[in-house]
């Protein structure tokens, strides 16, 4: 494969994951949109707040590498080389970032309605 074409990522991931891809794409574009627009409306990050969801990430993570395994036909044990550690690492990486976004957006918008009540 000389190229990388996103539409062959897009069938692999859609013949993986089925339905559940387009739930989790439009999960991450409203928790971005929801997280920019609250850095927009507040003009800081709370350190309180973002220690809180970043150990909600964790979890996310967690259940990343689960979703990894229950779509996939390996299991960890069959990770052998480098490249299948980095790709794991990878998982958990991303849906500890993902989650901490969406933990962090839900967490001061939940605030924000508090403060206006």
């Amino acid at each position: 494969m000389k190229e990388l074409d996103p539409l062959v990522f897009l069938a692999v991931f859609q013949e993986m994951l089925g339905p559940l891809l387009w739930v989790l794409l439009l999960l991450i574009i409203a928790g971005t949109a929801a997280f920019v627009l609250l850095l927009l409306k507040e003009k800081t990050i709370v350190s309180r707040r973002l220690v809180h969801s970043e150990l909600v990430g964790l979890a996310g993570g967690v259940l990343a590498l689960i979703l990894m395994a229950k779509v996939s036909s390996s299991g960890f044990t069959d990770a052998g080389g480098p490249a299948d550690w980095f790709l794991i690492a990878l998982v958990f990486g991303l849906g500890l970032v993902g989650t901490t976004i969406l933990a962090y957006s839900a967490m001061g918008w939940r605030a924000l309605r508090q403060a206006g009540k």
